[in-house]
């Protein structure tokens, strides 16, 4: 290995970063060089942490079992990355096994050389120590997921055009660092080493599976991360064994479904081949910016927006997107529960401001969604004038359908957890998101009871953080919100004093007091989930009754001017604030 490369590569690592030239050189002496296959074991988990490695090239998983459970991928470690000085620091066995992905080449400090390290360049132990806890406290695992290098671009046969896909892709990473795309004439034949040195001196690597099975295997077992590429007007047909052997498997890089659509988005065609690879994260590209948001998402630089509930109040999030994109920050994915998911999924969709304006006006003021009260014995309303609007409003379409990726989110009653939708008819889950307990009556759904996501997370922004890489910018509707009453009272009086008291907004509601029972239990983890959010708005919007939809207006314009003020200056470094790192 030539010396100055392996400098250079060093130098940049954090860990040995404070070192000076001397340090450097000699530090090229201790590491130890070797080459690891793909599948092949660096470490076991319960080992003796007795040294740490460097990462040459390829791509290594880390994989953790619980008990008699299985193992499974937590997390994986990219070229030019470190691995291992977590156990160095805390004198603690392995906690995840450690296994190449692909094909590697790593370089090994034993514990002795890395304490000697230390002894002399205390400076190094301050990075390690802050670069081990960034990753614990990311995912509480010794390694986390990092942003792929390295991609494959697997069509699914010769009518796909891999190539120009391949192309605009490069073009979007540039923006992010070196790119090169490396297709079937400039790569087949060449050896490993040339591979190899592509990697080292370059950002990213797009590598185009063009040619014949061989070239096809090769561009695989190169990749951090695949990307299988489809038409979504072709009816869905079975990958090739060669080119998705194993997509879900714990040894095959990642998988993303890539959908090319000619223009209009195609609904049902996610779903469609969604069932040939379940569980895959998927895009629709239709031009150039959806590219770039692809490029965004698989580098780390994205941005997520979470909702949350609080009945009408929830409108003032349409004025703080707006604000968003006024400001020039491009939303990315979108996940949120109750009105907030209402709200998300026309953001996923991609509603111009007029539209959220004119369609959520539509639906929730001259629509009346709670004017059919019946006899409470389930709740104060049918929920079918609720089912209505949100058919009315969306159609039939699927959760996977949506341009942006998408969640929202249900209070399990039936299991009692918090459920996350991805897939599934978009009304359904909408419904089921904003099913107040007492107000609206619940979903009712393969035999489990589903209501209101509030009443287990309000804001679930680490639902965001645990899917995706990247900035999150949170709207948090329901901070501070507390009923107070200046009646001293234990018994309801009668109905005719109720009657004269009824417009004084001195005792709460029936609608009050059932909104903010379902809400209070899911308070008490707010602040953590406050803290994942690097954008946190919290629109003052009291004033609002929480089921007041004749204040839309108002609601909305108070978000927006309030957003306004908030975001400022903070366009500028909001992506750089989230590392790179899952």
């Amino acid at each position: 290995m030539h010396p100055h490369p392996l400098r250079d590569m060093l130098h940049s690592l954090p860990l040995f970063r404070p070192l000076d030239e001397a340090a450097l050189a000699g530090l090229e002496h201790e590491l130890q060089y070797f080459a690891l296959p793909g599948g092949a074991v660096l470490f076991e988990q319960g080992e003796e942490s007795d040294a740490l490695y460097v990462l040459k090239s390829g791509s290594l998983g880390a994989f953790r079992s619980e008990g008699t459970e299985p193992a499974v991928l937590v997390g994986t470690i990219s070229a030019g990355e470190t691995v291992g000085e977590v156990g160095l620091l805390l004198g603690t066995p392995r906690n995840a096994t450690a296994r190449a992905l692909r094909d590697s080449e790593l370089l090994r400090l034993s514990r002795a050389d890395f304490e000697k390290l230390i002894e002399h360049h205390p400076q190094a132990m301050f990075e390690a120590a802050r670069q081990a806890l960034r990753r614990v406290n990311a995912r509480g695992t010794e390694s986390t997921r990092s942003a792929p290098r390295t991609l494959a671009v697997l069509p699914h046969d010769d009518g796909v055009d891999a190539h120009g896909f391949a192309k605009r892709l490069v073009a979007a990473l540039q923006e992010f660092g070196e790119t090169i795309l490396v297709d079937a004439a400039l790569g087949l034949g060449q050896l490993s080493t040339w591979f190899g040195e592509i990697e080292e001196r370059t950002r990213f690597v797009v590598y185009v599976a063009d040619g014949d099975v061989e070239w096809k295997a090769l561009c695989r077992r190169q990749a951090d991360a695949v990307l299988l590429l489809a038409d979504a007007a072709s009816e869905p047909v079975p990958w090739s064994t060669v080119v998705c052997p194993d997509a879900g498997g714990t040894l095959a890089p990642p998988c993303q479904l890539v959908l090319l659509h000619r223009g209009t988005l195609r609904n049902g065609a996610a779903r469609r081949w969604l069932t040939l690879t379940p569980g895959l994260d998927h895009h629709h590209v239709r031009e150039a910016r959806d590219v770039r948001r692809i490029a965004r998402l698989l580098t780390g630089r994205s941005l997520g927006l979470v909702l949350s509930g609080g009945g009408a109040r929830g409108f003032a999030q349409i004025g703080v997107v707006r604000a968003l994109r006024e400001a020039g920050l491009e939303i990315d994915r979108v996940g949120g529960t109750s009105i907030g998911s209402i709200i998300g999924a026309g953001v996923a969709l991609e509603w111009s401001d007029e539209e959220m304006l004119d369609n959520y006006r539509r639906a929730f003021v001259a629509g009346r969604p709670l004017s059919d009260y019946t006899l409470p014995l389930v709740a104060l309303t049918r929920g079918a004038r609720v089912a209505h609007l949100l058919r009315a409003q969306f159609g039939a379409r699927d959760i996977t359908d949506l341009v942006l990726p998408f969640y929202c989110c249900s209070a399990n009653l039936s299991t009692g957890h918090l459920d996350t939708h991805l897939d599934g008819p978009l009304w359904l889950w909408l419904r089921a998101s904003c099913a107040i307990p007492g107000v609206l009556p619940p979903v009712l759904h393969g035999g489990q009871v589903h209501v209101d996501g509030a009443v287990i997370n309000n804001l679930p922004t680490d639902v965001m953080a645990a899917r995706h890489a990247g900035a999150i910018a949170a709207i948090d509707i329901s901070a501070g919100d507390v009923l107070h009453s200046p009646i001293e009272e234990f018994a309801t009086p009668s109905w005719w004093r109720l009657l004269l008291e009824r417009r004084s907004g001195r005792r709460p509601g029936i609608v009050d007091i059932l909104v903010r029972s379902g809400m209070v239990n899911a308070e008490r983890a707010s602040d953590e989930r406050r803290a994942l959010a690097n954008l946190l708005l919290a629109p003052p919007v009291r004033e609002t009754a929480l089921l007041d939809w004749r204040a839309y207006d108002r609601t909305v314009e108070a978000g927006y001017q309030y957003a306004l003020r908030i975001i400022g200056g903070r366009k500028d470094g909001l992506y750089e604030q989230v590392p790179v790192a899952v």
